[in-house]
């Protein structure tokens, strides 16, 4: 399936922050993102309810960013 919305993940050792575009570039959301698989979780199902499938890209998928990337894949969403 077509991403409807781009999830970038800019992970840090206190807080990540992200950052989702749709299809046709609107951002649809740029806030903070706790450390926290609950609030990931809550982000990515929020972003899937209101825009459909996501693809969601880290910027460092095997330190820090592995809890975001398990996360996404644990919702099958697509990971980049």
């Amino acid at each position: 399936m077509e991403p409807q919305v781009f999830v970038g993940i800019d992970v840090g050792k206190s807080q990540h922050h992200a950052t989702a575009v749709n299809q046709e570039g609107g951002v649809v959301h740029d806030k903070p993102l706790p450390q926290s698989e609950p609030k990931i979780q809550e982000l990515l199902t929020d972003l899937v309810a209101k825009h459909g499938e996501l693809l969601v890209v880290v910027d460092q998928p095997k330190t820090i960013g592995a809890l975001v990337v398990a996360v996404a894949q644990q919702m099958d969403a697509q990971v980049a």
